[in-house]
Formats: C-alpha cells, sequence, structure tokens
C-alpha cells in the first residue's frame, strides 16, 4: 500500500512508530463518546489493536486497510479505514477517528473524500458505506459533506457506554462521482 496524498493531508498505512499518537488519540474523552473499542486501559492495549491493523494491512488478499491521518508536516491527526464488503457486492464500510484538537477546520471531511475517492479509482467499488450514532452531529456532517446520502436508521444498533443508540446509515455509489 502506498501512502494516499490530497490537499492537505496523507494518508499511510498504519505502523508501529504512530503507536503514542494512536494510543493519545484512544484514550482521549472526546473521542470516546461514540467510541466502539472503548478506552484502551494501557499503551500494550492499544498495541495489540495496532499490531492487528498492521496485520490486516499487510495480508495478500486486503479485506481491511487502517491508515494513520497526517498533516503535510507529518502531524498526526487521526485514522480512518476501509472494510471491504463480499467481493461480489464490491462495497466497504469506512470509518474515521480525528483528534479533537482537528476538529472543525475540514480535516475529517477531506480525508473522508480521499479514502471515498480511493474506493472507487484504485479498489474499483461499487458502493461506500459508512454508519454513525444519531447523536454524532460532528460525525454526521462530515458524512454529508463527504457526498454520502442518509439512507435510514436503525435502532439501538451501537453499544455506546451512554446505552444502546440508533444508527444512522450513509452510502455513496461511484456513479454518484461522476
Amino acid at each position: 500500500m502506498i501512502p494516499i496524498k490530497s490537499e492537505r493531508l496523507t494518508l499511510n498505512p498504519i505502523q508501529i512508530d504512530d503507536l503514542i499518537s494512536v494510543h493519545d488519540l484512544l484514550i482521549n474523552p472526546e473521542t470516546d463518546k461514540f467510541n466502539l473499542l472503548g478506552i484502551p486501559q494501557n499503551r500494550e492495549e492499544t498495541e495489540i489493536i495496532l499490531l492487528n491493523w498492521i496485520s490486516e494491512n499487510q495480508k495478500e488478499k486486503q479485506v481491511k486497510y487502517t491508515f494513520s491521518i497526517k498533516r503535510k508536516t507529518n502531524q498526526f491527526i487521526g485514522i480512518i479505514g476501509i472494510n471491504l464488503g463480499k467481493e461480489k457486492y464490491k462495497n466497504a464500510e469506512v470509518w474515521f477517528k480525528i483528534h479533537p484538537q482537528f476538529w472543525n477546520k475540514g480535516y475529517a471531511t477531506e480525508a473522508l473524500k480521499t479514502v471515498i475517492k480511493h474506493c472507487v479509482s484504485e479498489l474499483k467499488l461499487h458502493r461506500i458505506e459508512a454508519g454513525c450514532a444519531v447523536g454524532n452531529t460532528g460525525s454526521i456532517r462530515v458524512i454529508e459533506k463527504a457526498g454520502m446520502i442518509l439512507e435510514g436508521r436503525k435502532r439501538q444498533l451501537l453499544p455506546l457506554k451512554s446505552g444502546w443508540s440508533d444508527n444512522f446509515g450513509y452510502a455513496i455509489l461511484a456513479s454518484d462521482l461522476v
């Protein structure tokens, strides 16, 4: 996997050098509100998560991609991923987590648009999906600014710390990008 670049960002396959930045992101209370992973107890637990992502990135038949999001200055902003669906359906789900220091600056939208474009142009996907908790207004704005269309709401799908949350389902088709 080679880096994916946009105007202000570089998306690199996640690597062990990202451990401290990823750990700081995952333990941040502001990013935990809608977190499904749970807060790692320590850096070793984060390392296990990171090593799993690295292993997935290195598989010959890759179905999961995890990238660090960095500014052109190499400053870590967050992480973004692609989880491929069944090959026959040519679809994937995308996800992201951005450090609060970089919220409301357009970085998440830029990273998501870049990943969507990569999914269509390089991975030759037909459909890209994303989901988020109905109360996650920041992610909803990012997903919608990236051009994804709200397709539905699933009741009490997400097990958050605050309790079960409904989930909004979004998608964009390759044909929407033409």
